[in-house]
């Protein structure tokens, strides 16, 4: 099982157990962890399978890949 589904399994539990019975402050505070690494794996899964693999047509109809843009 990756970490992406043991996260999601987890917090699946959680939401269940939060529209049951409730959550301690001590699950609200685990819950709000999981949801924080949850979203960072799925920013860094995104940007790895699609934005770093993402090209656009120049002028002359070649493929040029999309460069991050720099902070200034």
């Amino acid at each position: 099982m990756s970490r992406m589904d043991e996260l999601i399994k987890n917090i699946n539990h959680l939401a269940h157990k939060a529209k049951t019975i409730g959550l301690t402050a001590e699950e609200e505070k685990i819950r709000a962890e999981l949801r924080k690494e949850y979203i960072k794996l799925f920013k860094e899964g995104f940007k790895k399978n699609y934005l770093d693999n993402m090209y656009t047509l120049d002028e002359n109809g070649n493929e040029v890949k999309i460069q991050r843009k720099k902070n200034n």
